[in-house]
């Protein structure tokens, strides 16, 4: 199994309204994408400096699955949309054996 992590830092501008929005785009490509097992999205309530805003955990049944998620045309639009409302993000990708 494939675990993919990332945390998003938003920009101050309509932070709220972002972050809201981009929890509700990532939680309906559950139903869009086959290869996406599971996913769940959760906003930070840390305040400090070094917190990032949003975190997503999703799951896949191998690397192959992962890579298409990434280029799925769903996938797709809901990055074009996080670019606009962040400021960096992180990510993390690992194989749980």
């Amino acid at each position: 199994m494939i675990v993919h992590i990332v945390m998003f830092k938003f920009k101050e501008q309509n932070k709220e309204q972002n972050i809201a929005k981009t929890k509700e785009l990532l939680n309906s490509l559950v139903s869009k994408i086959e290869e996406l097992t599971s996913l769940e999205v959760g906003v930070n309530f840390d305040t400090a400096e070094r917190a990032y805003d949003l975190s997503l955990y999703s799951k896949f049944a191998s690397k192959e699955d992962l890579n298409s998620y990434a280029i799925h045309s769903e996938h797709l639009k809901v990055v074009a949309f996080i670019k606009t409302v962040v400021v960096d993000s992180k990510v993390v990708d690992y194989i749980v054996e």
